[in-house]
């Protein structure tokens, strides 16, 4: 049967989520103790909406595993886990995941934000994890004016990490920026996908803009850059959350599993 996981995670002290060997990671904890408390004599693989890289926190991950069939397993699964996984990776809820899920594949989209305070304020220290200081001001306006130009669906190549045979085809759907009251300035970004390292690269480039450091042309030449462009800054990842992750409803997840899985090109849309 296969079971869906909604996670939640600080990822200060994780590697990020994938598996690496000697490291610590989110995947690599939840696969080494799903097997022990389910008492399964093999080893499982779980299959996540959002790989998220070292440092990179996310508040609404999910995830999916397949286990022999057993009574309430997803209770048991979710009782267990909790007793033994460590403080800062949280198994929100354990559920029979309908079918045709597929935790990556059938997304219709993820949200992230990413949280800054610029010169201007001064970061609250509970929140140093969380949040990054800026050296410079933001202008939220210019930053607005200059995130109108990457909305929409378009070639991300100049702000991501190149992977073999992936597209870097994207349809950033949201992209604002929201000041609170206590200087955390948090910017939201909500696409059907992001490519490697896409989100910090695209803020990176924005508060680039709205600091006074770059202009509008300037992201404009970067913006139909086809390969990662080398002038765009990589923001650190201790400011990224990934904050929710949306599916269709259940009669329509195979569909946009199979849909997900074909290789987009700007020519077919």
């Amino acid at each position: 049967m296969r079971l869906r996981l909604d996670l939640s995670y600080d990822g200060t002290d994780f590697s990020g989520w994938a598996v690496q060997p000697g490291l610590r990671t989110v995947q690599g904890l939840l696969e080494h103790h799903i097997p022990q408390v389910l008492r399964i004599p093999d080893p499982v693989a779980l299959t996540v909406a959002g790989r998220t890289d070292a440092g990179v926190h996310a508040r609404g991950q999910v995830a999916h595993v397949d286990v022999p069939d057993g009574d309430d397993l997803s209770a048991t699964l979710h009782r267990r886990l909790t007793r033994v996984l460590p403080d800062d990776l949280v198994v929100r809820r354990v559920s029979p995941a309908p079918d045709g899920f597929d935790a990556r594949f059938s997304a219709l989209w993820r949200r992230y934000c990413y949280r800054v305070v610029d010169v201007a304020h001064s970061p609250d220290p509970l929140m140093r994890r969380h949040v990054v200081k800026l050296r410079h001001g933001l202008d939220l306006d210019l930053f607005h004016e200059a995130a109108g130009m990457l909305v929409g669906l378009r070639d991300f190549a100049a702000f991501c990490k190149p992977r073999d045979a992936a597209t870097t085809i994207r349809d950033l759907r949201e992209l604002h920026a929201t000041r609170r009251d206590d200087g955390v300035t948090e910017i939201h970004l909500l696409a059907d996908a992001f490519c490697h390292s896409m989100v910090r690269s695209v803020v990176g480039a924005l508060t680039a803009v709205a600091g006074g450091r770059r202009d509008l042309d300037w992201l404009a030449h970067v913006a139909v850059h086809p390969r990662r462009h080398n002038e765009v800054h990589v923001m650190p990842a201790a400011g990224l959350t990934l904050e929710e992750v949306g599916y269709p409803a259940d009669a329509e997840l195979a569909r946009r599993a199979a849909v997900a899985r074909s290789v987009r090109t700007l020519e077919e849309t």
